[in-house]
């Protein structure tokens, strides 16, 4: 299972850590489910996102803005205005194993979540 982020600039990794709780609650799993994390490239200077990553014992991977694009996403997003179709339901589904989307992206607060198997 691979949780895809979306975040705000400058979140802090106890925005994303909850964020990413919140939503394993919501689709009854749990972290030790979780394979990965995965953004946007445009993303890898968040620090929030990596220290977020370090305290769940999880890595990060930064997905190339191309590789995004290459996924049809089912929920509208504001990434367009980066050239994407979106970050956390992409990301999520380009590292995931069967390409099923489990929990359609969700905001909380200034990160957005999806996740997928």
């Amino acid at each position: 299972m691979i949780i895809g982020i979306g975040a705000r600039r400058g979140i802090d990794s106890q925005e994303a850590i909850d964020a990413i709780n919140n939503a394993l609650a919501e689709a009854s799993r749990s972290i030790d489910e979780v394979e990965g994390l995965a953004s946007a490239k445009l993303k890898e200077n968040e620090t929030g996102l990596h220290e977020a990553a370090k305290s769940l014992g999880l890595t990060i991977t930064f997905i190339d803005h191309e590789e995004l694009n290459n996924y049809d996403t089912p929920s509208a997003s504001q990434a367009k205005r980066f050239g994407l179709t979106g970050v956390a339901e992409p990301a999520a589904l380009a590292l995931s194993e069967k390409k099923e989307l489990i929990l359609r992206k969700k905001v909380y607060g200034r990160i957005t979540i999806a996740i997928a198997e």
